[in-house]
């Protein structure tokens, strides 16, 4: 099985006082990552465009040192990698700084006539964020929307995480309207509570409700109180994280355990089980990557 993940890889600085421990990482890397961990035989791929500056060359080779595929991975001479920075409060909530305007992921499948996802027809799986899509030109996002339900009806398979982020929006209705039709294609969806609220302003009980009823394969996020099943809207009682140290990337590693366990033929308990008990060791350490 192959599988491609589709996003913007970033340099992350952790901060720790006035220094910062640099790493690579990003929502859909994360999840690549930890997938590639959790299930070492699958092929596991990354589509994104770098640079071709010294910080790119460092993301490429993070990316090859996971055992992920990069030859996907396209190069701008005239644009940089995004960066971003982590600062963590007493009980573990981040805050974020952001410098990606002229990242050059924003560009990805942009080719003179338009953008161009062959690259994309070899998969099994396409794996993707509402982070990538709000990255993208709009136009490009509404041609990735189209070309992923074409996809579909030629038996590949979406899986699909809100990672709703309003500042890298602007506009919430072409959120709203982007992210709708990605839950309409998704074969494996990975909401979050509290991503969903936010865009829709529902209750908990009301995006639980909502996605229950849709009755797919998938999870939904819900933090301590662990995931909810949405194929059976059922949920067991979920050992609590030992300590909480820094919270970034807890989706994206429940992401990478549940569809590293899923694709490998687990069944819903056990894929859901290991995506919780991953992202509980994760938030024990700081930044968004586990050492190996």
């Amino acid at each position: 099985m192959k599988i491609a993940a589709i996003g913007e890889a970033m340099i992350e600085l952790s901060m720790r006082g006035d220094t910062a421990d640099v790493r690579v990482a990003g929502d859909t890397l994360n999840t690549a990552i930890y997938l590639k961990r959790t299930a070492p035989t699958l092929q596991v791929d990354y589509i994104t465009r770098v640079g071709e500056d010294a910080f790119s060359d460092r993301i490429v080779d993070a990316i090859e040192a996971e055992d992920i595929g990069t030859h996907a991975i396209e190069r701008d001479a005239t644009r940089t990698p995004g960066l971003y920075a982590i600062t963590t409060d007493a009980a573990g909530e981040r805050s974020f700084a952001y410098w990606r305007d002229a990242s050059a992921a924003r560009m990805v499948f942009a080719t003179p006539s338009g953008p161009d996802f062959s690259v994309l027809e070899s998969y099994d799986v396409v794996y993707t964020s509402a982070i990538t899509l709000a990255i993208l030109p709009a136009s490009t996002r509404a041609a990735l929307i189209r070309w992923l339900q074409a996809f579909r009806q030629t038996g590949g398979q979406v899986a699909f995480d809100s990672n709703y982020r309003p500042r890298l929006w602007g506009d919430a209705d072409a959120a709203r309207a982007a992210i709708s039709a990605m839950w309409a294609l998704s074969d494996i969806a990975l909401p979050s509570i509290d991503d969903e609220m936010d865009l829709t302003g529902e209750s908990a009980q009301a995006v639980a409700a909502r996605f229950v009823a849709q009755a797919r394969t998938g999870a939904l996020k819900r933090g301590p109180d662990g995931p909810l099943c949405l194929e059976t809207g059922t949920t067991s009682v979920y050992p609590p994280a030992e300590k909480v140290v820094d919270t970034t990337a807890a989706g994206d590693s429940f992401n990478g355990a549940y569809l590293g366990a899923l694709l490998m033929g687990a069944p819903q308990d056990q894929a859901l089980r290991a995506g919780h008990a991953l992202a509980s060791e994760v938030i024990g350490h700081r930044g968004a990557i586990l050492p190996r």
